[in-house]
């Protein structure tokens, strides 16, 4: 059973990726959540505290999605396949990450925004920096930020672009190639 502030952040989720950002207003998240008029106000009284309250809602989704690879650093060698898994559940919960999409877009226009669009960031750059950094990798930091450019270029391209969805195994012989890229240069 999700909480009231749960409710209010999912519905906000599936409108901005079925409206976009213009169709996300307390008084829709009310209507299509089936709430009393005034509802969401009580949970985020402003349009940037719902944006926040979005925001951290889909950061923890996104978490669960990546938990193989954000809770206990996995083996370089495993990083291929578990990637790509998680770019998948990405990639088929198009509501989500075309809600984050809206999101980002939003950031670029309100710094408030921007911070917290940051730091929800960090969640999954550190990690991967991390784990780089474990792997012996000439440049961790730069290295790590191109892996995740690329896993953002996947979603982006699939949800977006005229690409479809690629396989597991296109996805991973990426992140295999881009990885031996790395170690070479």
């Amino acid at each position: 059973m999700l909480t009231r502030a749960e409710l209010v952040a999912e519905t906000a989720i599936t409108l901005l990726a079925e409206r976009g950002m213009r169709g996300l207003t307390h008084r829709a998240v009310d209507e299509a959540a089936g709430l009393p008029p005034g509802s969401t106000s009580n949970v985020a009284r402003t349009r940037a505290a719902l944006l926040e309250l979005t925001l951290a809602r889909l950061t923890e989704l996104e978490e669960r999605a990546f938990a193989g690879l954000l809770t206990a650093p996995p083996r370089v060698a495993d990083l291929p396949e578990l990637l790509a898994q998680a770019l998948l559940v990405q990639i088929r919960d198009r509501r989500r990450t075309l809600a984050r999409y809206e999101l980002a877009l939003e950031a670029t226009r309100r710094p408030e925004l921007r911070a917290v669009y940051d730091r929800s960031g960090a969640r999954f750059r550190d990690p991967a920096v991390a784990l780089l950094s474990a792997g012996g990798f000439p440049d961790p930091v730069r290295q790590a930020s191109q892996l995740v450019a690329f896993a953002e270029g996947v979603l982006f391209y699939a949800i977006v672009g005229a690409g479809g969805e690629p396989s597991a195994g296109e996805i991973a012989r990426g992140v295999r190639e881009l990885l031996a890229g790395f170690k070479g240069s």
